[in-house]
C-alpha cells in the first residue's frame, strides 16, 4: 500500500519535516526514521498523538506492538520519515517536533 499522501510537520525551530501519511495498519520495510501517530481531525488535517524515532520502522509500527493508549487517544494514521542520518539527527528531529507539538502519549 502506498501513501496516501505527504505531508510537513513542523519543528519549534521552523524547520519543516516531510512525512509520507499511510492508515494504521501499514507494514513497512525495515528502515531508520522518525514517525508521528496521529488523529485525522479533517481532510487531511491531523492532530499528533505520540512522535518517535525508532532504528527499524517495520518493528515500531507493528499494529499488535503499539501501546493500547495510542489507540484509545485516537491514532487513526501513521506518518513516516525515512532517515537513515543517524540516531542524532533523528532524536534531534524528534525533539524539535515534540517541543512544539507535545502530543498527549508522549507526556
Amino acid at each position: 500500500m502506498g501513501a496516501l499522501a505527504t505531508i510537513k510537520w513542523e519543528g519549534r525551530s521552523g524547520r519543516k519535516y516531510q512525512y509520507f501519511v499511510y492508515k494504521l495498519g501499514t507494514r513497512f520495510k525495515e528502515a531508520p526514521g522518525n514517525y508521528v501517530l496521529a488523529r485525522e481531525t479533517g481532510d487531511l488535517t491531523f492532530v499528533p498523538v505520540y512522535i518517535g524515532h525508532t532504528e527499524d520502522i517495520s518493528r515500531e509500527l507493528d499494529r499488535e506492538t503499539l501501546v493500547p493508549d495510542i489507540l484509545e487517544r485516537g491514532a487513526t494514521h501513521v506518518h513516516v520519515h525515512a532517515n537513515s542520518r543517524g540516531e542524532p539527527a533523528r532524536v534531534a528531529e524528534e525533539a524539535d517536533l515534540l517541543s512544539m507539538w507535545s502530543p498527549v502519549c508522549n507526556q
